[in-house]
This record gives C-alpha cells, structure tokens and sequence, in this order.
C-alpha cells in the first residue's frame, strides 16, 4: 500500500461509526496491517460457511449480503455502500461467515485482518461498545426484515423500500437494479415485483423507466406502506 492509499484509508476509517473515536496513531496502525481488494461485478467477496478473514470495510463500488436456498433461489439481507464494514459477526462471533458477499459493481474494499481488529476489541472499551451497537443495530435491521416478510404483502414492502431509499421523490436505478434484484430484496420472485410496480404505477403513485422510479403520491404511497 503507497502513502497516498493509506492516508486513503485513514480518512475513511475516521468516517465509519465504529471507527470514528479512535485516535490518528491507532487509525494509522489499522491502515498499516490493512490491504486493498477489488473485485469485478458479480465477484464473490466472502462466501458463507467460510472461516472469517476479517473486517471488511467497502471503499468503493456496492455489495449485496444474501442468503441463498439449496435451490438457489436468493434473498437481499443488506446493500452496503462506501464507509459500511462487513462481516462484523462472522469476525467477533468466532463463527464460519453467516452470509455470502458480492459485489454489484465494481468494487473495492479494505480487509483488516480478524487478529487485528479482536486486538482492538480487547484493547479499547469503546470499540468494544461500538461494536456491540453496530450488532444490536444490525439485529434490529433483521427483526424488521422478518416482519416485512411475514406481515406485509409484497406491495407494502415495495412500496415501504421506494419510500426508503428515494432522494426527494426519485430513486435513480443503477444497472444492477434489475427485477431479479429488486425480488431477492422483498423475497419474492421477479414476475410478481413486476405486476406490483405495474399496479403502483396504473395507480398513479409511481413513474417507472429504465433509469429511475418517480414517486407521484408520496401520501398514498405512505399509506400503503404503513
């Protein structure tokens, strides 16, 4: 790693939440023992039921965390985007990957390695604490994901994920943001997100094209939602 990729680095880690109290020496002693990986869209990062390399922190690009069935059949648990870490509980749990990573772009991580970062677990309390938030933080994420899938129809969870993650009322759509995509994050299949984004817009509560999603009704779409 040159200066300029570590210095890179340093900036980075003082962004991430679980990082950010640290000071500069113990930000510049991870950098050292931290290397670069890239990986080409559709590349698995880390694969489920793998002994955890370590700590995984998203440079660039996006990866998805799914879950996949016997059949193959595939299920969104997270999208991760720069600044985020991953695999926090396959590193601190001391258990093989609970889930399997792929990049959906071009992509660029940084990989501390799993001694290192249980070196700082055991050294810092507040690392400690910030850790244990990151997983009750996490933990809720998928309480609430179970709940969508049992309590909700595949409509409200469509239309509670376009309320998320809309900028003012457009969600711009990257290439990866395909209807296969789309059905592996509400655990369903493609043909049925398809009819529900049809109806959504046969409703007059969204816009749909290739590139973006235009949300027209804000209000009904709330309501469905909830």
């Amino acid at each position: 790693m040159d200066d300029d990729d570590r210095r890179h680095l340093i900036d980075q880690l003082a962004l991430v939440p679980v990082f950010a109290h640290l000071t500069r020496d113990a930000l510049e002693g991870l950098a050292r023992l931290a290397t670069p990986r890239e990986y080409a869209a559709g590349e698995v990062v880390f694969l489920e039921g793998d002994p955890p390399a370590g700590l995984f922190v998203v440079d660039s690009g996006r990866i998805k965390v799914v879950k996949t069935s016997p059949q193959g059949r595939e299920h969104i648990l997270d999208l991760l985007a720069p600044g985020q870490p991953a695999n926090a509980v396959g590193v601190f749990a001391d258990r093989p990957n609970p889930a399997t990573a792929v990049a959906l772009e071009a992509a660029r991580v940084w990989l501390i390695p799993r001694q290192s970062a249980l070196a700082l677990l055991r050294s810092d309390p507040e690392f400690a604490q910030r850790i244990i938030e990151d997983m009750a933080t996490h933990m809720v994420h998928l309480v609430e994901l179970v709940a969508d899938l049992s309590l909700r129809s595949v409509l409200q969870r469509l239309a509670k994920l376009l309320l998320a993650e809309a900028e003012g009322d457009v969600l711009v759509r990257p290439r990866w943001f395909t209807h296969p995509e789309l059905a592996a994050r509400l655990g369903t299949v493609p043909d049925v997100v398809q009819r529900a984004l049809a109806r959504l817009g046969g409703d007059g509560l969204v816009e749909v094209d290739r590139r973006e999603i235009r949300i027209l009704d804000r209000a009904a779409l709330e309501r469905l939602a909830d």
